[in-house]
Formats: C-alpha cells, structure tokens, sequence
C-alpha cells in the first residue's frame, strides 16, 4: 500500500452546490515531492487539509483515505492564522514544550533552524510586528522544529521576498533528499518548482487534470493548449515552444540554468530596442509627496523607515519591491494616514494626508496585505450596502455588479468571506476599496494568494484602472508582475529607497529581484529582456500563445 492513498474521495462543504473534491484517486509513495497547482477555487487546499485529520473541514466526505504518518507538519495559506504566541521564541518553542521536551534539545533544534533562516534578530519581537514573510517563515520554522514524516505547505512562498523564496524552496528539497521527508506543496507561483518536483498535479473543478513528471506535464498542456493551465507553465518552457512547434519534450528548459544552455546555441534574429510603458498623457502633476519620512513603532524602537523621499504623479503605476522586514506595509501604512510618521511630511496635492479634510476621505483607497481586515460583515454583499451607508453611495447595486463581474467574483457575494479561497478574499477585498472609487490607490501584495489565470485577469483589471486615471502604488514581492505592468519601480532596502526609475532600470541584470526571463537572457549572445512578451519582440519570434 501507498504511504497517501486517496480512493474515489470527493467531499462538500455544508450548503455548497458542487462537491469541492470529485471522485478523487491519488497515489503518492514515502519521500515523493508533489507540488500540486491549479486556479483558485479548484480544491488545493481542501485536498491538503482532508490529509491531516485535525484539519479536515466540515461537510460530507465520501471515498477513502489512507495516511501512514502520525507525524504531519502543515503550513497554512494564511500566516495569521497560525501564530498562537505572542512573540517569536515562544512561537517557536510551543509545539516543542507540548510534545515535554526538554530544555536541551529544545536549544539545540531552535539553534539551529533560527540561524538558518537568519531569525535571531527576531526572537524577541512580538509576532504582531512582523511583516507578513516574517510570519511566513515563522510558521514554517515552527513546524520544522517537529521534524513532521509528511509536510503539507499550502502556499509557503506566497509571503516571501525573491530571495527567501528560493531558499526556502531549496531547503524543503533538501529536506526531500536528505531526510526522505515526503513533501506535499500547494502553490500558485509554479516558475521555481517545475525544476524540482517529482510529481506535479494542475487540478480543476476538484479534479486532476494533469498528473506526471514536469516535462510530460508541460508538453500536454501545450500541447492541448489549455487556456487554463498555460499561464501556470514556466516562462522558460513556454520560450522553448514558442521558438519551435512541438519539440522533443526531453529538451524542454525547467530552469534558469537548462533555459541559457538552449539558448546560447540559437541563431535567432534581434533587435535592440525597449519601449518603456508609459502613460499617453505627456504633462504629469504631482499627486503625492513623500518628505524626509522616518517611523518607528516605539518610542525606544529602531527605525522601521529612515528619511524616505518619493513622488507620485497622477497617472504613474509605481511598484515598491524589497526584502521582508524592509518597511514596504509600513510605508503604504503612513501613506495611507493608517499610521503617523516619526519625522517627515506625506502630502496628497499639497495638504497632509494626516490632516485631510472630511471630503477627501475617499481619494486613497488602501487594500491592506491581510484581506480579511477589509471586512467588518461577513459576506461581501454585506460590506457593500454598509461602505454605501457610510460614504452615502447611490446606485450601489449598480456599482457592486459592476465591480464584482470585473473582478469575476459575483459567485461569491453572498459566501461567507471564510468561506472564500484565499484567491477569493484577496479579490473581495479589492472589491471593497474600488467601491469608494479612490484616486489613489495603495495595493500591498495584490497577487498574494492569486493563481496564474486570476493574475492575469488581474492584470487587466489594473491595466483597465489604470489607463481610467488611476493612480497606483503596488507593493509586491511579485517581480514578474511588477515587470509586466508597472511604469515605475522603487526598491526599499533597510527602511530607505536605494533604487529608483523605470521598470527596466530598476529590475534589469540582477540575480534575484528580476524576471525568470530575464535571468535566462543574461550571459547569452541575445539582448536581455525582462518578459516573455519582450522576448517574442525583441527576438523577432512568434506570438506566444
């Protein structure tokens, strides 16, 4: 028998119309790499949970299912809702202390998973000062510190910064083949895991669509040109075809590495020239001035934010990118009037943001990192009809169809907002902010939580806001997002702007805060680009899909 073995499985929630998993059959053997993806709303993370027994949600399970592991480690979606302490040792030691172990190896084990994520400047913070990552990589170190037979990570990356992305990416993979763990991930950001899962699963309406090795996988669903799964496909892979029509599927580029091999042996047209997005409008005014502005949360604290500098024009599309912990949601935060600076002035048209008249209340539209604060109802229709109350909107229902088409999500007006997938909640909570209709507006990790095809209906969303006259200013660990629809880019390192300009100016020729693309592109004869659309431009190869 398999180590997971799930037998014609299929369960409903309470009240649901569709079962959120359909006759599912699947097979995973001790010390597999599974990553697992598909659209939001699919049933990833309800699969994940129906694994270990005290996550199981409420409703009718039907079919069988078989774990041969006591030991189960899972990673939630949401980071919030899995920190039980109040600061970050104490955090770290509670399973520990639950399972009487003793001070000893307690020690020992914190010791060393602190230093390899680089938390000892942490171990004394309150968990409700950490930035979203940080509680990220919390939560993952304190289900580590267990040493769990099975891992379950239900979007681990989603917090992250590049960098820890990839380490935390590489140190699970170690812990696949030098401990044999078996890994279950779930994920929407698939680009870095192609290359080193064993077995991937694209799922779709609670079913598996695709299952296989990653090269067999890519090749079907080219192949099949399936509209939804080809935006999960790596940029890479995704070249590889564009260039050629079908292709030996044992060629097919999964890495960085593999994809610069390819190409340096290409003979392919090219021609150096980059249009920078900018908007039509030829005259800008400045919108919002940021001067001097230093914060710190308490008076004996360090400073969070030293002296930023930074202007937005009407009409800009400024994307902010940066580490964990570099002060990106504080600065969106003191943009917002949320919080007040230490030192220094932020001004919208001249007067400041701290100070804003009762009229103006509505011109900067924050949606904050957690979707969930959004919300005072809860159902979505619910926040709707209380923001109409509030800031006396007429034609509400109008407006609430309108919006909620736009963002596809009228299916879920009535659903509880818990209820929701985390794709779900973070497009609800967008919702809530466009419903005010700002003129400014502060959006902290948008795609957080988002599947590739959301992010691309997203995309388009901001692109259709943007070019309405709407100022955005994007915080985001999503460099292939940023790149692909931002006009501008600062970079926030330590509390201070080290960088910043254009998109290309900022992003291009770095190792890891740049596109996948465009780290394939360096070191080879082609001219470097940032996206695949550049690619295909630049290149002077075909459409990509």
């Amino acid at each position: 028998m398999a180590y997971i073995e799930l037998n014609e499985v299929s369960f409903r929630y309470p009240d649901a119309e569709n079962c959120a998993i359909q006759s599912l059959s699947l097979s995973v053997e001790k010390g597999d790499f599974v990553v697992i993806g598909g659209p939001s709303g699919c049933g990833k993370t309800t699969l994940l949970k129906l694994l270990k027994e005290q996550l199981t949600p409420v409703g009718q399970i039907n079919g069988r299912i078989q774990v041969e592991e006591n030991e189960i480690g899972y990673v939630f979606q949401n980071p919030e809702n899995q920190i039980v302490m109040d600061n970050v040792l104490s955090e770290l030691v509670f399973g520990l202390e639950n399972q009487q172990m003793t001070t000893k190896e307690m020690r020992q084990r914190v010791a060393e998973m602190v230093h390899f994520f680089g938390m000892e400047h942490l171990l004394n913070i309150e968990t409700q000062h950490l930035s979203g990552g940080q509680k990220q990589l919390l939560n993952v170190a304190s289900v580590l510190l267990l040493k769990p037979g099975l891992l379950l990570l239900d979007e681990p990356t989603s917090q992250l910064d590049p960098v820890q992305s990839k380490e935390l990416i590489q140190f699970v993979k170690r812990l696949n083949e030098e401990f044999g763990m078996t890994i279950i991930l779930v994920e929407h950001r698939l680009e870095e895991l192609f290359a080193i899962a064993e077995t991937v699963i694209l799922m779709e309406e609670g079913k598996i669509a695709y299952e296989g090795q990653a090269r067999s996988v890519i090749s079907r669903v080219w192949n099949d040109q399936h509209e939804g799964f080809l935006p999960f496909l790596p940029s890479v892979s995704k070249l590889f075809y564009c260039f050629r029509e079908g292709g030996d599927e044992r060629r097919v580029p999964l890495s960085v590495k593999e994809g610069q091999r390819w190409l340096s042996g290409l003979n392919v047209g090219q021609e150096r020239t980059h249009e920078e997005k900018t908007r039509p409008h030829t005259e800008q005014h400045k919108m919002l001035q940021v001067k001097g502005v230093s914060y710190k949360y308490h008076k004996q604290g360090p400073m969070v934010l030293k002296n930023v500098c930074l202007d937005i024009n009407e009409g800009d599309f400024l994307a902010v990118v940066g580490g964990n912990g570099s002060g990106k949601t504080t600065l969106l935060k003191v943009l917002s009037s949320s919080s007040k600076p230490f030192r220094g002035k932020v001004n919208l048209y001249g007067e400041s943001v701290h100070k804003k008249k009762p009229e103006s209340t509505c011109r900067i539209g924050y949606l904050p990192q957690n979707p969930l604060l959004c919300f005072m109802c809860e159902t979505l229709e619910e926040e709707f009809k209380e923001l109409a109350s509030r800031f006396d909107i007429r034609n509400e229902w109008n407006r609430m169809d309108e919006i909620t088409r736009r963002l596809g999500i009228a299916h879920v007006l009535t659903k509880h907002i818990h209820d929701c997938s985390g794709g779900e909640q973070q497009k609800a909570a967008l919702a809530t902010v466009l419903f005010i209709n700002p003129d400014l507006l502060l959006i902290d990790e948008p795609t957080k939580g988002m599947d590739a095809l959301s992010k691309i209906q997203f995309s388009q969303i901001v692109k259709d806001l943007h070019e309405d006259g709407m100022t955005i200013m994007m915080v985001t660990h999503d460099i292939e997002f940023a790149a692909s629809h931002a006009t501008r880019c600062a970079w926030l390192f330590d509390g201070m702007i080290t960088a910043e300009g254009n998109v290309r100016d900022v992003l291009n020729n770095h190792y890891f805060y740049t596109t996948s693309i465009n780290r394939v592109s360096q070191n080879t004869h082609l001219p470097t680009v940032l996206t695949l659309e550049e690619a295909c431009d630049t290149w002077k190869i075909p459409a990509l899909y």
